[in-house]
């Protein structure tokens, strides 16, 4: 398997493997993998929320627009 943005090789990601096993240990790695997987997750939960908050926004924005019309309608009448 070839990383097209990062070009890496077996042999350089077996060489970063390396170097991450003997700069944090074989007891920390664990640890700062499941870390990283909160991180995501609260990231990605994150970004979620926000994005629920656009929607109802621009939900809100559009049945503001649309009751203003259906007024402008009515009153043309």
């Amino acid at each position: 398997m070839q990383l097209l943005f990062l070009n890496l090789g077996g042999g350089e990601i077996f060489l970063i493997m390396l170097v991450v096993l003997l700069f944090f240990g074989s007891k920390r790695i664990p640890e700062l993998a499941k870390g990283m997987g909160k991180g995501m997750r609260q990231f990605k939960d994150a970004m979620n929320g926000i994005e629920s908050e656009v929607r109802n926004a621009s939900s809100d924005v559009s049945k503001s627009v649309n009751s203003v019309t259906e007024k402008d309608s009515k009153k043309a009448d």
